[in-house]
């Protein structure tokens, strides 16, 4: 993976709450310390997000995102 956004954090997803059409996932990046951000369901589905599974935080302004390899 190649990203412009100099804010990349590697972590283990620990949760993926999907609501109506948003979904909230949080990742654990270090001992008690975990990013969440609120992405579309389309995108938990599309970039395979599961409890347990290695994602990306990459935090761009206000934004954070989630990325896979």
């Amino acid at each position: 993976m190649k990203i412009s956004a100099r804010n990349v954090l590697k972590g283990k997803v620990v949760s993926v709450e999907k609501g109506a059409t948003t979904a909230h996932v949080k990742i654990e990046i270090g001992p008690g310390q975990v990013v969440t951000s609120s992405i579309t369901n389309e995108a938990v589905d599309s970039l395979k997000l599961t409890v347990g599974g290695n994602a990306y935080a990459v935090v761009k302004a206000s934004d954070v995102l989630v990325a896979v390899d």
